[in-house]
């Protein structure tokens, strides 16, 4: 029997229950307009981030522990390697040592598992759960979507995350997706991102929340190691980066089954 074990890490979640992500349809749409304000609070945190170094990264490779978080309660954690390519390619292995690795890939909408039972498609709601983490992950968010003809970019005002004060830019994408970037006053870095979608089968909404910490300079980037993700305000997962590297070159196959 295929075992299956959940890894849940920003940008490549695989929750328990997430609605549908639904492609844009083919329609014209007005340019990205970004209010004045908030456009000044995003140059501070894309500069926080490491201006230029953050913007040209292509690549994210990263090591660590993620832990899956059931009830509050934790389940199971596992060793993990990632690859990403941005915006929308990862090579995800998880479950080193004892049990044989499993390796998620994913391009765009195709998506393959790969086990020590060979090789199957990954279903489509774990292609879609994957599409919709990494759209609102902080690279994609702060590098692609604030600039998609059809985003309203606003400045949200001022909040407090944790006791902490926050600025907020409010971004309603063109899909209608309400997404809200908090950034430390002081440093200007996020940490947090904050989302709500339709849930098709409750009618709904649920609120997915990505928190961002313990930033580390890495080749010029500022780069958050502990990443936990909270689904209508319960923690359902935690991840702890060891390593982090930017911009390293893949085998051209990396990003394919037979890679």
């Amino acid at each position: 029997m295929r075992r299956v074990f959940v890894i849940c890490l920003i940008g490549a979640w695989a929750l328990a229950s997430c609605p549908r992500v639904y492609e844009a349809q083919e329609r014209a749409l007005p340019p990205t307009h970004i209010n004045p304000a908030a456009q000044a609070l995003l140059n501070q945190a894309i500069q926080a981030l490491g201006g230029p170094a953050f913007l040209d990264a292509r690549t994210l490779s990263t090591t660590g522990r993620a832990f899956s978080i059931q009830d509050g309660v934790t389940e199971g954690f596992v060793h993990y390697e990632s690859a990403q390519e941005f915006p929308d390619k990862r090579r995800l292995s998880y479950g080193f040592g004892k049990h044989k690795a499993v390796t998620l890939i994913n391009v765009g909408g195709d998506g393959w598992e790969i086990d020590r039972y060979g090789l199957i498609d990954q279903s489509s709601r774990r292609i879609r759960q994957w599409q919709l983490a990494n759209r609102y992950s902080l690279e994609n968010v702060l590098q692609r979507l604030i600039h998609e003809p059809g985003t309203l970019v606003q400045n949200g005002g001022q909040d407090f995350v944790n006791n902490q004060p926050t600025s907020v830019v409010d971004i309603l994408d063109a899909r209608q997706v309400d997404v809200k970037l908090y950034l430390d006053m002081q440093t200007h870095l996020p940490i947090q991102i904050e989302y709500r979608l339709l849930n098709p089968k409750t009618q709904e909404q649920d609120e997915y929340r990505d928190v961002y910490a313990d930033y580390q300079r890495v080749q010029g980037v500022e780069t958050p190691m502990h990443l936990v993700r909270y689904v209508n305000g319960e923690r359902v997962a935690e991840t702890f980066r060891f390593t982090a590297r930017y911009n390293e070159s893949y085998p051209a196959n990396a990003f394919q089954p037979s890679g």
